[in-house]
């Protein structure tokens, strides 16, 4: 099974290559963001305590997330692998991850870390911005996001170079060639594995 994380800083290009990685290796594409949104539309238990916290303006608590995760494995068992998208974005949600692929019989095969350095992502938020009218890509808003990825999210990094997960990725280039090697990367991996 082959079980990618996609990392990288906001614009780093992470939406727009897990889905060349989704169609290559034909991995469930988890995107948290879009699983929140799925259980609050349809009402269900864990949708309904999630839905309290947005409401408040609060982040949903990492248990309700790993609930959420949960049923999808549970439900997705004869995927090739999984590919998690906005998640982890924290060390603490990094350890529960681990621990609930544990619990399944398999684990993070590999950390795909996009990286691009800041100038050229605050280029690429606001062209984006410009193009889709998406309100939060302005300024003050990236450097706030970029500050909590900072923060937050890249201590992860070290989390997955402990592990001897973490492949850095250089994020600049045409989407095909930052592509190729991402696939490069996942290849040799796969190749490793099947031959351990």
């Amino acid at each position: 099974m082959l079980n990618v994380v996609i990392f990288g800083a906001p614009g780093s290009g992470k939406g727009t290559q897990s889905e060349l990685i989704i169609n290559k290796y034909g991995l469930y594409h988890i995107s948290t963001g879009e699983v929140l949104r799925g259980e609050i539309k349809s009402k269900t238990e864990l949708g309904i305590i999630a839905e309290e916290y947005i409401s408040k303006g609060q982040l949903v608590p990492d248990e309700i997330t790993i609930k959420m995760l949960t049923n999808i494995i549970d439900t997705n068992k004869s995927s090739k692998g999984f590919i998690f998208d906005g998640f982890p974005r924290n060390l603490n949600q990094g350890e529960a991850l681990d621990i609930l692929l544990r619990a399944k019989g398999t684990a993070i095969t590999a950390i795909i870390n996009l990286s691009v350095d800041e100038p050229e992502l605050i280029k690429r938020l606001l062209k984006r911005g410009e193009e889709s009218g998406r309100s939060d890509d302005n300024l003050e808003t990236i450097n706030k996001r970029l500050e909590v990825y900072r923060t937050q999210t890249e201590p992860l990094k070290e989390f997955y170079k402990k592990q001897g997960k973490n492949i850095s990725i250089s994020g600049t280039g045409s989407v095909d060639e930052i592509f190729s090697r991402i696939a490069e990367a996942l290849d040799r991996i796969k190749e490793a594995t099947s031959n351990s």
